[in-house]
């Protein structure tokens, strides 16, 4: 039996097929999919265009938002790969001029992945479009309606961060 909030009875109703801007948890899930299929499909087509993994690509962004230069152990824990994964991974990106490896400390076991000046480039030029639409979605919003998206985007990734896998 159909309520008054069935968006199936209310096609304006916010949540609905043709009005997606609900903040119930099914409205916010389908954005956030959608927007997460929309990254993935940009992802995957720099990937192809590299010769890399899609997997890869989620490295380089790993080493790029590193607040302090990444390491292998690091960045194998954020990726949730395991040891010979990454370092396949990592092969692939150093040998396609994405990244440099360094040891720069007395240990020499310890390694610093960087991204490569000439990669990040090519990145920016790909991705160039996606800011651009960012920068068009955001041009749309408030500052202080952007400081609360920026606030559930912090807390979305804090409690997703919650569910990897030990």
């Amino acid at each position: 039996m159909a309520t008054a909030d069935d968006p199936q009875q209310h096609p304006q109703a916010p949540g609905s097929p043709r009005n997606p801007l609900g903040t119930d948890l099914h409205s916010l899930a389908v954005g956030l999919r959608r927007m997460n299929g929309e990254i993935n499909r940009l992802v995957h087509g720099f990937a192809g265009g590299q010769g890399l993994h899609a997997t890869d690509v989620q490295a380089l962004a790993a080493i790029l938002d590193a607040e302090e230069p990444m390491t292998p152990g690091r960045l194998r824990e954020h990726l949730g790969l395991t040891s010979g994964a990454v370092t396949a991974c990592l092969d692939r990106l150093e040998s396609a001029g994405h990244i440099r490896r360094v040891r720069e400390s007395s240990d020499r076991r310890v390694v610093h992945l960087y991204y490569a000046a000439d990669a990040r480039d090519a990145a920016r030029t790909y991705f160039r479009p996606l800011a651009a639409a960012t920068e068009q979605a955001r041009a749309r919003f408030t500052d202080d309606e952007l400081a609360v998206v920026s606030r559930f985007l912090l807390a979305m990734n804090e409690e997703m961060s919650l569910l990897r896998s030990p």
